[in-house]
């Protein structure tokens, strides 16, 4: 008899934490965790079985298959949106076939089960591509079918993932003589910037929020590479991991889509310099527009509708900005720097 386990991908990233360490109080299902990377030896004690490997391996995924049921998968594993716009061959090759390896593993431990396998999917506000500065400021909060045109690699392998997801829910080998869909219940959250308190930013298109608090904690003057009056939404990583997992406990029945739009806040880049310098006296922060980077955050929309996720399950996120920073991001990230 093959043990029922929850799967987690890219396990080794803020969000694989955040879940680890939810999932583990709830003690419902072991946690089966499959990364590049071994694990950070605090979470590592929490995962029933720590897997170290590649989602491309398509062997790999075999064996999981034959040795565990696995009825819940949160595949985070990615490459990110930098990376992926300077390599967007492997971008490719991880993010749209590894994806479509985990959702071909979902099928068939489905069929092998006879249980329908939830599938959590984080996409990205990177899917959205507006045209001008002024039909983003025309077009107030998007709704998820709205300006799906993105300009990035990582954008484009991320919606092409969501319609995969919808495909395998909806409508997988719909000629075939005995109905296939409906085994992998494929559900999505659009994430907007996400900002931590944990990790240290790592150079993406929406990390100069992040870096402006970093600087200042750190006694560093910081010039941001985006104008002042650039405006995206975002939310607080904790908001961010909830998402994922109240998503993945509603009930299906209430469910009307397979991708959801979720935000919290959407501050400008000044708005956001307000709040830092206000933390930390003396803060030294600039700008110095990278034209390249900015292009590509005038292509995101200023706010999304989240509506069909607060109506459809509940979705509410605990922090708004002044929270955000004030409750979360500062004072963890002061206590950081004080201690170093």
């Amino acid at each position: 008899m093959r043990k029922p386990v929850v799967l987690i991908t890219g396990a080794g990233g803020e969000i694989g934490h955040g879940l680890i360490e939810r999932l583990t109080r709830q003690h419902r299902r072991s946690i089966v965790t499959l990364d590049l990377a071994r694990l950070a030896p605090p979470i590592a004690s929490l995962v029933d079985r720590e897997i170290t490997g590649s989602i491309l391996d398509r062997q790999l995924l075999e064996r999981l298959l034959a040795e565990y049921r696995v009825e819940l998968v949160f595949h985070l594993a990615a490459l990110l949106s930098t990376r992926s716009e300077f390599t967007p061959l492997a971008a490719h090759q991880v993010n749209v076939e590894g994806t479509l390896n985990l959702l071909e593993f979902a099928q068939h431990e489905a069929e092998s089960h006879g249980k329908p396998v939830i599938f959590m999917y984080p996409s990205s506000i990177a899917v959205y591509g507006l045209p001008t500065l002024q039909q983003k400021d025309a077009a107030g909060k998007v709704r998820e079918d709205d300006w799906t045109h993105p300009t990035t690699m990582y954008g484009c392998n991320k919606l092409y993932c969501e319609q995969l997801g919808h495909y395998y829910s909806r409508h997988y080998k719909q000629l075939a003589a005995e109905p296939a869909s409906g085994r992998v219940d494929f559900r999505c959250v659009r994430f907007p910037g996400l900002i931590s308190a944990q990790t240290m930013p790592s150079g993406g298109t929406s990390d100069y929020a992040p870096e402006m608090i970093h600087a200042a904690a750190a006694g560093e003057a910081y010039e941001a590479f985006v104008r002042p009056d650039a405006r995206i939404p975002f939310m607080a990583m904790p908001d961010g991991v909830e998402a994922l997992l109240q998503l993945s406990e509603a009930p299906r029945e209430s469910l009307t889509r397979t991708a959801y739009n979720v935000a919290a806040f959407n501050p400008s880049a000044e708005e956001v310099r307000q709040v830092v310098t206000r933390a930390f006296t003396g803060a030294e922060i600039t700008w110095q527009v990278d034209a390249k980077r900015q292009g590509i955050i005038d292509t995101w929309p200023a706010d999304v509708d989240d509506s069909a996720a607060r109506r459809d399950w509940g979705f509410a996120p605990r922090y708004d900005l002044e929270s955000a920073f004030a409750d979360y991001l500062i004072p963890t990230i002061r206590e950081r720097y004080a201690a170093d």
